[in-house]
């Protein structure tokens, strides 16, 4: 996928930001710019910072040195541009809610009940869920529902909103790879007819190859951005996950990484 236009709008905008969690430092000197428009990876080994460079996008924990801007404003200020797609969804939504009363959540997540959304938002709920080819499940429990189509409805009621990024936490974990596949191409149609910026943290990469133009790594402490070709490396990836990576290039011209045994 290309990346935007240099010049453009910045979506993420970090200088020498720093994370702390409980008094230590996880990651420092994170300067760069994420470009409006973009679709980055954010990875790294585990413990390094991942969670907690999101929750610092989101505004739940404080940038503990520098600055860190969203979309020109401060953390948390933005957060109705933002749809966040948890990694335990089911587990935060409630396995007996119907499909469209989840999506109705990313209207009003402080209120829950029965006639406390209006029949513009009841219709706006089942809208975002046929544009994700979901209306068919729109009155189904979560409980009986595939993983894939789980994470639609999870991708719905991000979406409901309108946000303009879209943050999405190991959104391919646990689903099989037709639903993997299924995510990949859903992700990518948002981008190319919304023109979302999006955010995905991935410990595995291959599947979101061919939508990622870049990745924010978590490195040796520090946080770095960079566009995805320099990122998908022998070298970086096998330090950054401390066990080898082959990175290896198909006659078509993709990419792919395998660990070495």
């Amino acid at each position: 996928m290309s990346p935007p236009e240099p010049g453009g709008e910045v979506a993420l905008s970090f200088r020498d930001a720093s994370a702390v969690r409980d008094g230590r430092v996880i990651w420092s000197e994170g300067t760069f710019d994420v470009p409006a428009g973009s679709v980055v990876a954010v990875i790294g080994a585990n413990g390094s910072g991942k969670t907690t460079l999101v929750q610092m996008i989101l505004g739940l924990v404080p940038v503990a040195s520098g600055a860190l801007r969203v979309f020109g404003r401060a953390p948390g200020d933005g957060n109705d541009l933002i749809g966040y797609v948890p990694q335990h969804y089911v587990a935060t939504a409630g396995e007996a809610v119907r499909a469209v009363d989840a999506v109705l959540l990313g209207l009003a997540g402080d209120r829950w009940g029965v006639g406390r959304f209006t029949a513009a938002q009841r219709q706006l709920a089942r809208t975002t869920l046929a544009s994700l080819d979901a209306e068919g499940f729109a009155d189904s429990r979560l409980s009986t529902l595939s993983g894939g189509q789980r994470q639609r409805v999870a991708i719905a009621e991000a979406m409901v909103a309108g946000p303009r990024m879209l943050i999405l936490d190991e959104p391919l974990a646990s689903l099989d790879l037709g639903s993997q596949r299924e995510t990949v191409l859903l992700l990518a149609r948002l981008h190319r007819e919304l023109g979302l910026t999006i955010l995905i943290v991935a410990h595995d990469l291959n599947p979101l190859l061919p939508i990622l133009d870049s990745a924010i790594y978590l490195l040796d402490g520090h946080a770095h951005h960079a566009p995805i070709g320099q990122v998908v490396d022998d070298d970086l990836l096998t330090h950054l996950y401390g066990a080898p990576v082959r990175v290896v290039h198909t006659p078509q011209g993709e990419l792919y990484m395998r660990s070495i045994l």
